[in-house]
């Protein structure tokens, strides 16, 4: 089967080459001073330089096998891209090639038993090169050829040269063999741990599109439907009395085009991803309740604010002024439109650990554990944004209500201790 890249593989090659060099020189060099004069030397020396530079033509260890995986050092190591897969053509002539170093060779065993050492470097270029059938099969040729040659050297049988070169061959093969096995157990082993992060990082992105889509969502209910909602109100009453008290119903219209430029300020502000126009006026959060209760307060409602924060409002962070605002427009949004009462008091108290949002109406309340109270597809986002907020911020929001007795949202948000 193909190799993959390996990064050693350079030096290896390199190994592999000198070593071949060497002991394909040693032979030819014992060879010509044990055999001066014979007629077959030319052949071993055509042979010989026939053997070199097929060697330096054929396959040698550059782990650029077809399906091949290259491994950026830097700047991210982690990162992979595919090498272009080698040629078939390319590949079957780079193990001709090998076939053809491999007959050479074996000629040359057969005419000069000494060359039977160079079988070192070509079996592990086989095992490299070949599949693993192929190459085990080229290993017990080689051991047999490298056997036979051994014992006519040696002049007699002697059972250490019989069993040693194939014990040395088991033993070499089954280290590469275990070895490439762990590599591409750990080859399969980094991809598995890559493709776990690209779907770590893929469903990062869903839940962070999911955040942000409730962010959305919750800043356009908290800001621009609300005053939309508060716009078509005020428009409704002046339609009312237009005909009957032209001065009530301008004073109507002008308080809907106030509450439009302010709308237009949140959009603005909600678009660059600020925060909301009543804290960006500078004053805090008491400042900002304060805005918030003028605008909601009218004919038929009346907001009260009361501040207790001990000096501590310049301490908390802008993230959970911010939600105690929208917190408190939603709230208010939900008492004029839903509850029909006359008053709401909304009380800030600030401690050394925690934040606290009360929005208090007299209005004819419900059951909070009950079907929602306002018709179907009309509101109902408001508490859940609530909730959704608070979640944010590790705080909860407790709902007091009942028929007739009026309603009370709690906020609270605990707080970090000032350095």
């Amino acid at each position: 089967m193909p190799k993959p890249y390996d990064p050693d593989a350079r030096w290896l090659g390199a190994v592999l080459h000198a070593a071949f060099f060497l002991l394909l020189g040693g032979a030819l060099v014992r060879f010509l001073l044990r055999h001066p004069g014979e007629p077959r030397t030319p052949w071993i020396i055509a042979l010989s330089l026939t053997l070199a530079v097929l060697h330096l033509l054929g396959p040698t260890l550059n782990g650029d096998g077809p399906g091949s995986v290259r491994r950026e050092s830097a700047p991210d190591a982690t990162r992979t891209r595919p090498a272009r897969p080698a040629r078939p053509a390319r590949l079957v002539s780079s193990r001709l090639r090998l076939v053809a170093v491999v007959a050479v060779w074996m000629v040359l065993v057969v005419l000069a038993p000494s060359f039977s050492w160079c079988a070192v470097p070509l079996l592990y270029t086989g095992l490299r090169t070949l599949p693993a059938r192929a190459a085990l099969v080229l290993v017990g040729v080689l051991t047999v050829f490298v056997v036979a040659a051994q014992l006519r050297l040696a002049g007699r049988f002697d059972p250490n040269l019989l069993l040693a070169p194939p014990a040395v061959a088991a033993l070499a093969t089954a280290v590469f063999l275990r070895s490439e096995r762990q590599a591409a157990r750990q080859r399969a082993l980094i991809d598995d741990l890559l493709r776990t992060r690209r779907e770590l990082a893929a469903a990062e992105r869903r839940e962070g599109t999911l955040a942000e889509r409730q962010r959305l969502s919750m800043e356009i209910h908290d800001t621009l439907a609300q005053g939309l909602s508060s716009q078509r109100m005020l428009l409704q009453a002046a339609e009312r009395v237009w005909d009957t008290d032209a001065d009530k119903a301008l004073t109507h219209v002008r308080s809907a085009a106030s509450v439009a430029e302010h709308n237009l300020a949140e959009a603005r502000r909600f678009v660059h991803d600020l925060a909301p126009a009543d804290l960006a006026r500078g004053g805090g959060l008491p400042a900002a309740l304060r805005a918030l209760a003028a605008r909601e307060s009218g004919d038929h409602l009346t907001v009260r604010v009361h501040v207790d924060d001990g000096g501590r409002d310049p301490l908390l962070p802008d993230r959970v002024r911010s939600a105690l605002l929208r917190i408190a427009q939603g709230a208010l949004a939900n008492v004029r439109e839903h509850a029909g009462a006359r008053t709401a008091a909304v009380t800030l108290t600030v401690l050394d650990d925690t934040a606290l949002l009360d929005i208090a109406d007299d209005g004819h309340g419900f059951d909070p554990g009950g079907p929602a109270a306002s018709p179907a597809g009309t509101r109902g986002h408001g508490l859940p944004a609530m909730r959704a907020r608070l979640r944010q911020l590790g705080g909860t929001l407790t709902v007091e209500s009942a028929p007739g007795e009026g309603t009370v949202v709690s906020a609270a948000v605990p707080l970090e201790h000032p350095r």
